[in-house]
């Protein structure tokens, strides 16, 4: 399959792991895609992010987020339903990317409408693997919405 030429893409990364966040990092600018990486470190962040408020009055609006479910301040749950419930937000794809295998967790993040839920593996190249894995499918054969 022949990739597309793509106009540059922003991905929002929402992750407290500085190992997780850096390595996901890593294998996005490894690849072929033109993106812009941003990377929040806790809910409230990631919500000030996506609003455009105090430090991110700047900020692009992404075309796809990372979100892990266990972040301080504000939990990955509660980040998920307010972009979900949100007009301007809501058709942002969101990837949750987590640890936690409960199906709790699973049920309830495609109950708050998650486009896709990830456990993340502890091997390092089955880590890799995920990311350029999801990288692909929303970058090369998924179709977008368009940016506001």
């Amino acid at each position: 399959m022949q990739k597309q030429k793509m106009k540059p893409v922003d991905i929002l990364i929402v992750e407290d792991n500085p190992g997780d966040a850096r390595l996901i990092k890593e294998v996005i600018n490894g690849n072929k895609i033109q993106c812009q990486l941003h990377l929040v470190k806790d809910g409230v962040e990631a919500m000030n992010f996506l609003n455009r408020k105090e430090e991110f009055t700047g900020s692009p609006r992404p075309d796809l987020i990372f979100l892990d479910l266990n972040l301080p301040k504000k939990d990955g749950r509660e980040v998920l339903a307010e972009i979900k419930t949100d007009d301007n937000l809501k058709q942002i794809p969101v990837v949750v990317m987590t640890t936690s295998q409960a199906e709790e967790d699973i049920l309830k993040s495609y109950s708050l409408h998650a486009n896709c839920y990830v456990t993340k593996p502890l091997d390092l190249d089955q880590f890799v693997n995920v990311v350029k894995s999801i990288e692909d499918f929303w970058f090369s054969l998924v179709k977008l919405p368009t940016k506001e």
